[in-house]
């Protein structure tokens, strides 16, 4: 598949497999000859890792909701300036592990920040910029909450009580309510096989609607016959 670059996030809760999707994601595109870039968020540009490190790091009563937000906005305009941005400008594709709808779910509806807030902030630190298509990886948070913990290297979001997850599980399924044309919700239950096969066959579909789009332009602009 030719053409500009694409924008591609996965999205879900703690425990739900994203890191190793996005790899497996990523890997299955370059299999298609894409170029493929793969990156994280908090994360993904120098200036935005110390910053994940100062938030996910610290103990969890450090940070209130709103210095996270902050700190998250903060990471995420050096990341689009410094990684994301100019892969889609060279026509790489991007596959990121976490982006602005993260930041809805866990200090919106996790820890009810106020959404017009985070709308403000994603504005400042975004502008009209966004994914071109988001996997959220829905699974039962205490399922996450007890693979997290079975992996080791757990972060202050998972010592948090399991009502907070609760609401950050909702707060995903209700953005795939509000945004279907963008996000598609896949079932995290399975093995990394069985999660893959349903994310290659979302991707593949939104890809195959991305060409007759892109036909379909093309068609339009073309020569008329005589």
């Amino acid at each position: 598949m030719s053409g500009r670059g694409r924008f591609i996030t996965l999205e879900g809760g703690e425990g739900t497999g994203k890191s190793t999707q996005a790899r497996r994601l990523a890997q299955a595109l370059r299999r298609r000859g894409l170029s493929v870039v793969e990156t994280r968020e908090p994360g993904g540009s120098p200036g935005a890792e110390l910053l994940r490190a100062v938030l996910l790091e610290a103990p969890a009563e450090c940070w209130d909701a709103m210095s996270e937000a902050l700190i998250l906005s903060a990471a995420r305009r050096d990341h689009l300036a410094t990684t994301i941005r100019p892969a889609l400008a060279r026509g790489d594709w991007v596959v990121c592990d976490r982006f602005a709808d993260s930041t809805l779910a866990y200090q919106g509806f996790g820890h009810g920040v106020d959404p017009a807030t985070l709308e403000q902030l994603y504005d400042l630190a975004v502008g009209p910029f966004g994914p071109d298509l988001t996997l959220v990886l829905d699974l039962d948070p205490q399922v996450g909450l007890e693979r997290a913990k079975a992996r080791g290297a757990e972060t202050r979001f998972e010592h948090l009580d399991i009502g907070y997850h609760h609401r950050v599980h909702m707060g995903f399924i209700d953005i795939v309510a509000r945004e279907p044309e963008r996000c598609a919700m896949i079932s995290a239950a399975g093995d990394e096989e069985t999660v893959e096969g349903r994310i290659l066959a979302a991707v593949e579909a939104r890809m195959a609607e991305w060409s007759a789009d892109a036909d379909a332009v093309e068609g339009a602009d073309g020569p008329v016959a005589d």
